[in-house]
């Protein structure tokens, strides 16, 4: 007799998490088989059983890939899927998959892991773990190209900075920072709250938030290519290759777009794929440039600028004088640069294959509006000694339902990030905190009241301001990031 069809022993777990979440009503199947709803318009609901006794399929039940189609026909797909519905009870020892690594999946895992729940997680880093927490080291050179610093306006996230902070982790950065206009002029931050850096670069904290972890296991490099359900469980696969089953399923990452949707696609989550198709990303061209000499800033060293008025450069952070504690640091003199939304939505190509000819002419477009920015006569910037240009084809999202997270608890399946809230790494760590929590709270009641526990599947979503590199909450304008409802507990 398979174990999907036996009732379980509950598993308690004791509460460091309180908050409220709005919940969605659903239709209640009163049998305890392995059941699929269809969503049929405008107000009926068919079911078709797939496990027609207690033994079960006799094998899994397959969907073609949607892999190598368009994104219309990934569309057509995800509106015409099926709903799963899982009825038996969770496992006594349950286990969930977190497809990413960035900072919402990790903290997920972490909380999930406070409340007793294992986990693994499944992140495509090559170098390390972080998503946009990411960092780039070529001998000597240190590059933050993604996250830049972060800022702290949340109870919860700050009792996570203080513990980072006690550990050696994070520090508050003691630089100046401000907006740069084209011919040079530079407008310092008089006052601003304390803005937090990674001690050795944004992918060590991303790297050791994990490191005393004992129900958490990673699996990386690992591009999970497929979700499917059968007998209860959900089954995960990279490429073909069995990548284990589990009781739940979170979503933490919003890929490149596409591969997020094209997961889900035939995945028999309807709702949580329509949700996923609401988020719109803008795309950012990050620079990477190393100098012999310091640039001829307008003013005493920066440590990084908001640039106005220059459509190829939005941001330049110094690198080297953010993590170095000398004040002197350098050669070399690294520093990033982004672009401007509206640059890379001009200049976009396929991220994973950039052309030669893209990549020289970005690099050239970029380092003329950091001289624009600076106020240096055309062609009078020193030569790098060193560059590299990166395409974030996903960089930032442009909406948001603003929410903590969403969860379907039909399917046990989750999404966090910091699109649900904003664009900062503190709405990725209140995201990843809030589903944890909200999975460890389904597991406990067993999942037999999963009207209780949907959450964000209907929410609209709304247009998100900000800095084209994102959202620093208390800083300048960006002061409304929500305050999630979310207490940590002991």
């Amino acid at each position: 007799m398979h174990t999907v069809c036996n009732h379980h022993h509950r598993h308690h777990l004791s509460s460091s998490f309180t908050h409220h979440f709005p919940y969605t009503k659903f239709f209640k199947h009163p049998t305890f088989t392995f059941t699929f709803t269809f969503l049929t318009p405008p107000t009926t609901t068919t079911t078709r059983t797939l496990c027609s006794s207690m033994d079960g399929p006799k094998k899994p039940y397959r969907r073609r890939s949607s892999y190598g189609s368009s994104r219309k026909s990934v569309l057509k797909k995800t509106f015409k899927q099926e709903q799963v519905t899982f009825t038996a009870p969770v496992s006594d020892d349950p286990l969930v998959a977190i497809i990413g690594g960035g900072m919402s999946g990790l903290l997920c895992a972490l909380q999930l892991e406070k409340r007793g729940v294992r986990s693994t997680v499944f992140d495509t880093g090559i170098h390390g773990l972080g998503g946009r927490m990411g960092t780039r080291n070529i001998d000597e050179m240190v590059f933050d190209h993604a996250a830049q610093f972060f800022t702290v306006s949340n109870s919860a996230f700050r009792e996570l900075v203080n513990e980072w902070s006690q550990k050696g982790l994070v520090r508050q950065s003691q630089g100046v920072i401000g907006d740069l206009e084209a011919g040079g002029h530079f407008f310092p931050f008089l006052s601003s709250p304390p803005r937090y850096i990674a001690v050795n670069g944004m992918r060590t904290l991303a790297d050791a938030i994990l490191f005393q972890s004992s129900m958490i296991e990673v699996v990386r490099p690992c591009w999970i290519s497929s979700i499917e359900p059968y007998n209860g469980m959900w089954h995960l696969s990279e490429n073909g290759k069995h990548r284990g089953q589990f009781d739940a399923t979170v979503i933490a990452h919003n890929g490149n777009g596409k591969c997020a949707n094209r997961l889900l696609s035939t995945s028999g989550l309807p709702l949580i794929a329509r949700q996923m198709k609401r988020l719109e990303l803008s795309s950012i061209w990050a620079l990477l440039a190393a100098f012999e000499d310091p640039l001829p800033l307008p003013v005493a060293p920066f440590e990084g600028a908001f640039v106005k008025g220059i459509d190829s450069v939005s941001w330049m952070g110094n690198n080297t004088q953010k993590l170095s504690t000398s004040p002197n640091a350098g050669p070399p003199h690294c520093w990033t640069f982004f672009s401007t939304a509206s640059f890379g939505k001009r200049n976009k190509v396929p991220q994973e294959n950039i052309p030669n000819a893209t990549a020289e002419k970005v690099k050239q477009l970029m380092l003329a509006g950091v001289e624009n920015a600076l106020g240096l006569e055309t062609g009078s910037l020193e030569k790098p000694m060193y560059t590299r240009v990166q395409l974030w084809g996903a960089a930032l999202p442009t909406n948001t339902p603003g929410i903590p997270c969403i969860f379907d608890p039909l399917g046990r399946t989750g999404i966090c990030g910091d699109w649900l809230l904003g664009s900062s790494l503190e709405a990725a760590a209140i995201s990843g905190l809030s589903l944890g929590n909200h999975i460890a709270d389904f597991l406990k009641s067993g999942g037999s009241r999963p009207d209780e526990f949907a959450v964000g599947l209907h929410e609209d979503f709304h247009p998100l301001q900000g800095h084209d590199i994102g959202q620093f909450p208390g800083l300048e304008s960006n002061k409304n990031i929500c305050e999630a409802e979310v207490q940590v507990g002991a």
